[in-house]
């Protein structure tokens, strides 16, 4: 157990770690799969860029968000209907594009093992938490080589809920064994920061990730680092 860096918290005794733009840029894989699905559809390529600020709230949402840009691009707002009715054959596509090269277009961030490794040696107790699905978040940490330092992985369909709600981040920490106070959530978005905030755990954003666009130190957070490797004093 240590105290964690620049703030009042009881000392910690685990942490838990998000997935996509925390650990691992997955900004490549994301693209890759996405046009691969829209090609499927017969619907226009979208561009990195756009994606990035569609990412963090889950697949689902993630796949709604790019229907709907793709289909405004003619310049006419797409209906509910219209998205809902392309839906129902882009999840089948995307998932099956997405296990297909999960990893393969993805790198993991400079200070990650090593954060991760000082996180362990202190003692911490370590979760991945995501929005990811679980099928697709555990491959990844796999090929990635990061599955050993967790003790539990959930996804996005893991709980009733996702972040930024704080069901997640509660359910994590039954799992862990560990008070939320006593929980570090280290992210980079305002989904991490809300959840956290919301189950009473202290909060560490990246300074690299998605954020939907927006600068990340405009999130109410308990401290922002460059690296994982910063985590700890």
């Amino acid at each position: 157990m240590l105290n964690f860096i620049g703030s009042n918290h009881a000392t910690l005794g685990a942490a838990i770690i998000d997935l996509d733009g925390t650990m691992v840029d997955t900004l490549g894989d994301f693209a890759e799969a996405l046009n691969r699905m829209l090609s499927d559809l017969a619907l226009p390529a979208i561009a990195a860029p756009a994606i990035e600020q569609m990412v963090g709230k889950g697949s689902e949402h993630l796949l709604r968000s790019v229907l709907h840009h793709v289909l405004g691009l003619a310049g006419k707002a797409p209906t509910a209907i219209e998205v809902d009715a392309f839906y129902a054959r882009a999840w089948p596509s995307y998932q099956q594009h997405y296990l297909s090269i999960n990893g393969d277009y993805a790198q993991v961030y400079p200070g990650v093992v090593a954060g991760l490794q000082a996180l362990r040696h202190a003692g911490l107790r370590l979760a991945c938490l995501t929005n990811k699905p679980t099928a697709f978040a555990l491959p990844l940490l796999r090929a990635k080589g990061l599955d050993g330092y967790f003790e539990q992985v959930f996804g996005g369909d893991s709980f009733a809920r996702k972040k930024p709600d704080p069901l997640p981040l509660l359910k994590t920490c039954e799992a862990l064994q560990t008070e939320p106070a006593r929980t570090l959530m280290v992210g980079d978005s305002s989904n991490d920061a809300q959840a956290a905030r919301a189950a009473g755990c202290p909060v560490v954003l990246v300074t690299y990730g998605y954020n939907h666009g927006l600068p990340v130190q405009a999130v109410d957070a308990d401290g922002y680092v460059d690296s994982l490797e910063l985590l700890l004093a």
